[in-house]
């Protein structure tokens, strides 16, 4: 028998389902009402042969990172941005407060003319980019731009990763289907699916693990700045070696099936261990300046923008990355890719070997340092993207 949900959920889902209809628009309101001094910021086309437009969400900063890749790689190409703002505040070209996107819909016509100047519309996690306008219709808001922009998906995690399926290989740390939160992040990952597939535009993946979930789509790799993420050499051999984890999202991250173990490896004085939370994005530099391992991921089976940024700053990094995951990268850019394997079963294991040898810590976090700069530099995605702008294939076949 097919269990029933619970009557919050099922009204969360269906309210999810009609955006445009009435409690919809109530709901809506919860980001308030536009007031008269909010800015209003439209972003308009630049001038060059190629005009790309990302929006709405830039998360975790990529939106920006990708268009400044573009730019850099072709003086034709013109790049820019549109972002909701949230509590991470990451730059973008354009930032526009959640009341003003949702609730004003003389911003939204605005928006919406505008940008009918660019050629390429990217749109991030299958998001309307232009708030509720048509009831927040993905569908109607594209049709609206007409056929002349080319338009692709991007999605970047959580939007599409089915937290319960079954992935492509490895160790599968499950999360539990009778979780509330797990329940819900996987009804939104397949409708955003569902709805992506309805589009048949070209769609990209942040990371390489959701190949599993849209094996249709590209690897799109995200992109760090390795100047913003330089920092001072490793502790010296004989110091107590510096482990950090900082997890975006805990669930997501395994922190609960990681931090005892480390917390006992500090207890003994193996390491030195620091658990980080709440540090604004622009804190994390001088963060991973003082370490010299980084813990990542333990559920997902790949690595993202957390990881890059440690190993940019020359920090060696250790999580658990499905086998095929790592495949992929080494079949698309023939590097392997230097994140430690582990589990929390070998955890304990790993970083005492670790710790017991500072030498191989420097060629691990060389690498690092050389693998970024290669594939998550920003020109391999560049390159990545210029095959779609040349080549803006309408619908998949």
């Amino acid at each position: 028998m097919t269990p029933v949900e619970p009557l919050p959920e099922r009204l969360a889902d269906w309210i999810a389902t009609h955006p445009g209809g009435p409690v919809g628009h109530i709901v809506a309101l919860r980001h308030g009402v536009p007031r008269p001094g909010d800015p209003r910021p439209v972003v308009r086309a630049p001038d060059t042969p190629t005009r790309v437009l990302i929006a709405p969400l830039n998360h975790a900063g990529q939106a920006e990172q990708w268009a400044r890749s573009l730019e850099a790689s072709d003086a034709r190409i013109g790049a820019r941005t549109l972002a909701v703002r949230t509590a991470f505040d990451y730059p973008a070209g354009a930032v526009v407060e959640p009341r003003v996107f949702q609730n004003s819909s003389s911003w939204q016509r605005a928006q919406r003319d505008a940008a009918q100047g660019f050629t390429h519309l990217l749109v991030e996690s299958a998001r309307p980019p232009f708030g509720r306008l048509h009831g927040r219709s993905l569908t109607r808001q594209l049709s609206d731009l007409g056929p002349h922009i080319s338009t692709a998906v991007v999605c970047h995690g959580t939007d599409v990763r089915r937290l319960t399926a079954p992935r492509s290989g490895g160790v599968r740390l499950a999360f539990d289907p009778g979780d509330a939160l797990v329940r819900r992040a996987t009804r939104a990952a397949e409708r955003t699916i569902a709805q992506i597939r309805e589009l048949r535009k070209p769609v990209f993946v942040s990371t390489p693990d959701l190949l599993d979930d849209l094996p249709e789509a590209r690897w799109l790799p995200v992109v760090v700045d390795p100047a913003q993420w330089e920092g001072p050499a490793a502790s010296a051999d004989d110091a107590r070696v510096r482990v950090v984890h900082a997890p975006s999202a805990s669930l997501v991250k395994g922190t609960a099936l990681v931090d005892p173990i480390l917390r006992g490896l500090d207890a003994e004085g193996v390491i030195a261990y620091r658990a980080v939370t709440g540090v604004p994005h622009d804190a994390m530099p001088s963060v991973l300046a003082d370490a010299d391992i980084v813990i990542d991921q333990f559920r997902v089976g790949s690595y993202g923008v957390a990881a890059c940024e440690a190993m940019a700053a020359g920090r060696v990094v250790v999580g658990h990355v499905y086998p095929a995951v790592r495949e992929r990268v080494r079949a698309a850019t023939g590097l392997d890719l230097p994140v430690i394997e582990s589990t929390p079963d070998t955890l304990d294991h790993v970083l005492r070997t670790l710790a017991a040898d500072p030498g191989e810590r420097r060629r691990l976090g060389a690498a690092g340092c050389d693998f970024v700069a290669t594939v998550h530099s920003g020109a391999y995605s560049a390159a990545v993207l210029r095959e779609w702008l040349v080549h803006p294939a309408g619908t998949v076949a």
